[in-house]
């Protein structure tokens, strides 16, 4: 997700107008699986070489053209490592001069470099985002499982300042880092940026090795998260615990309001959401990858709006257990869909962290 930078360094309201039955707010398009990394908890199970199925340079840019034509106004080019792609820029550009906003999240390897950063940033650009997993290098590297990355992270947020890219950090939280928040916020709050993306996480990929949090710490989190969106200077967005929105309904009036804006119903895989990956395979969502179609030989727009699967998402009486009964299931769209599937291997499984109890139906 993506705000708008102003010339003040606030943040102005995206455009949050998107019927979710229509058109996705944002789509993610993975333009390679080549990385030089092996993050423990990759989704993508990422590889070093460039795939010979890819999209190609004009299958992409048709692709940017769908998005703009279903009603989407926001790309996110990802990986891998989107910068394997010489045509980066050229794709951006492309997004740019059809009227989407658009962002990358690069790999924090070699091919990092402050040339590049310019010429992203000529290409057009409106945000980066740099992955930050411990408050050390020590804790981060082990994670990224390469030494150096973080020095490399930054290295790559200082001269995303220097040069004026509004810099987007990524975060992800499990049960072997929760406890580091503390030191994790400190950490993003010296860095200037204008948006901090947090991830619970969904265990597919490498991931499947890897424990959630729990539902104690996703309360623990939401508590800490809810406070720093009340006073930095940047938005906290949580991605993959769609329940914070349900910790948000309960809470008690607080002072202050969270930096920037929330839709009215919560964005979920195949709901506001739509991710293809390097081969032009149409998914609700990265970490829910059930592949609907194929922008190849299949409309984006008819997928998304028709696909029985991506109806099913948008459906809260699919909803089982616990969620199915929740009076906040329209509030949080019964947490994360893809956690559900990759722990029961049944999308409409109920939320399986969340710590809320609803009412058990009154007896007939």
């Amino acid at each position: 997700m993506m705000n708008e930078p102003s010339s003040q360094g606030g943040v102005h309201r995206i455009r949050f107008d998107v019927d979710f039955e229509q058109a996705p707010l944002l789509l993610i398009w993975e333009v390679t699986r080549s990385c030089e990394l092996a993050c423990v908890h990759c989704r993508a199970e990422a590889i070093h070489r460039r795939h010979p199925r890819e999209l190609s340079t004009e299958e992409g840019k048709k692709l940017i053209e769908d998005v703009r034509d279903i009603g989407t106004p926001l790309i996110i080019f990802t990986g891998g490592d989107p910068l394997q792609r010489d045509d980066l820029e050229e794709l951006i550009a492309h997004a740019k001069a059809v009227g989407l906003r658009a962002g990358t999240i690069p790999a924090t390897t070699a091919r990092l470099t402050r040339e590049r950063l310019v010429s992203l940033q000529k290409a057009g650009v409106d945000q980066m985002a740099l992955s930050l997993d411990g408050p050390t290098a020590e804790q981060h590297d082990a994670f990224r499982q390469v030494p150096g990355s973080f020095a490399k992270a930054m290295q790559g947020a200082a001269w995303m300042r220097e040069l004026g890219i509004p810099l987007q950090v990524n975060t992800v939280f499990g049960s072997w880092n929760a406890d580091d928040v503390d030191a994790m916020v400190a950490l993003v709050e010296q860095l200037g940026i204008v948006f901090w993306e947090v991830f619970f996480l969904v265990p597919t990929g490498r991931g499947a090795a890897l424990r959630c949090c729990s539902a104690a710490q996703c309360e623990f989190l939401f508590k800490k998260l809810d406070e720093v969106s009340r006073r930095a200077p940047f938005v906290v967005k949580i991605t993959e615990g769609q329940h914070y929105r349900r910790y948000l309904a309960q809470r008690p009036e607080k002072k202050g309001k969270p930096r920037g804006h929330m839709p009215k119903v919560a964005v979920n895989a195949g709901r506001g959401f739509c991710f293809v990956d390097h081969t032009g395979e149409i998914n609700p969502s990265g970490f829910l990858p059930i592949p609907c179609g194929n922008v190849r030989n299949e409309s984006l727009a008819q997928v998304y709006r028709n696909h029985p699967v991506f109806h099913a998402l948008r459906d809260p009486d699919q909803l089982k257990g616990k969620c199915g009964r929740c009076d906040y299931r329209i509030v949080c769209g019964g947490g994360s869909r893809a956690r559900a599937h990759a722990l029961t291997g049944d999308m409409f499984a109920p939320e399986p962290f969340c710590a809320y109890k609803p009412p058990l139906p009154a007896m007939t």
